[in-house]
């Protein structure tokens, strides 16, 4: 099955070989993981785990929008967090963005992330509607 591919001009550029986002076959669009990176200066935005939740949200709402989708149509959340000392402000600014029945997620701790952020999320969306 042909793969088809998203990429968002808007979002930060890919910091190594993968799409913003693909499917396959049937309806589910998997969003690759956004860390906080500013799209203006392909940097990581200064700031604590809030302002860095925050970015990483409005980057997969560019590339859900590049879609045809947006954070309605998403039925699976994966949080990578480098501290879990960080989950209650990330879970803040994380409830801001979806609304009940709320998608299904998972959240880890990892070792590390990409040039040194504190978080990256991933999405798989369903189809618009």
């Amino acid at each position: 099955m042909p793969r088809s591919v998203v990429s968002d001009p808007a979002a930060p550029e890919p910091v190594g070989p993968y799409s913003h986002a693909a499917s396959g076959s049937g309806a589910l669009l998997h969003l690759s993981g956004q860390t906080p990176i500013d799209p203006a200066t392909q940097r990581l935005v200064e700031g604590d785990v809030e302002v860095q939740t925050r970015q990483v949200f409005a980057n997969l709402g560019s590339v859900l929008a590049a879609a045809g989708r947006g954070f309605d149509d998403v039925v699976k959340v994966n949080v990578y967090l480098t501290d879990m000392a960080d989950f209650a402000a990330m879970n803040a600014v994380y409830a801001t963005m979806f609304t009940a029945p709320y998608p299904a997620r998972t959240t880890v701790a990892v070792a590390g992330l990409p040039l040194g952020a504190r978080v990256e999320i991933e999405l798989i969306a369903g189809e618009h509607g």
